[in-house]
């Protein structure tokens, strides 16, 4: 029902009555919840069309936006599980190469150079292969200062000299990372 169509039907329209008339010809009224009558205004049919456009466009831009950020987390999430899918492996690898360590330095205390020749070619070969697939050794040793970010103090001893009290008096057991990633601490024994 149009507004003006409420006002026609008094019989003293005045010039003022008729202007407004004019004004509510593009509007029609509404009654929202209230029950209070709103005027609205119809919009022509590209108005229409271009707000409507314009919404879909902006959802278009907004769900192409969240997708590409989809792609990128998901591709950021692959390559760090490339990165560390071996990190398992290697971990139970570590104390195999220890052992390959530790039996090196016995074998260097031999006289037979045959067997200190096989042993180091093999020992080389399992460290090679271990390095090809992303293991690093945490370069720490004795006389550095003690990061509890990159070791893990296994007990504290008198320093030996002033000079290593808080710093790393002795290095346990090899720490290793994959990628930048630390898989095992290095241990070490504090000087304090």
């Amino acid at each position: 029902m149009k507004f003006k169509n409420i006002f026609k039907n008094k019989s003293n329209m005045t010039t003022e009555n008729t202007e407004f008339d004019q004004e509510l010809d593009d509007a029609t009224i509404e009654t929202n919840a209230n029950g209070e009558q709103l005027i609205v205004e119809e919009l022509s049919v590209e108005e229409q069309l271009a707000q409507d456009l314009a919404k879909e466009k902006d959802k278009f831009l907004r769900l192409f936006a969240e997708f590409e950020n989809y792609k990128k987390r998901t591709s950021k999430e692959r390559l760090e599980l490339f990165k560390t899918a071996n990190q398992e492996v290697l971990l139970a690898m570590l104390p195999v190469l220890d052992d390959f360590d530790r039996a090196a330095v016995e074998i260097n205390k031999s006289d037979d150079e045959n067997l200190k020749k096989g042993v180091e070619l093999i020992h080389d070969k399992f460290k090679n292969t271990l390095v090809s697939k992303g293991l690093e050794q945490v370069e720490i040793q004795a006389g550095d200062a003690f990061n509890a970010d990159i070791a893990e103090a296994i007990t504290q001893i008198p320093a030996p000299s002033d000079k290593l009290k808080g710093k790393i008096v002795d290095v346990i057991e090899k720490g290793y990372k994959l990628g930048d990633k630390i898989i095992r601490f290095p241990k070490v024994v504090v000087g304090n």
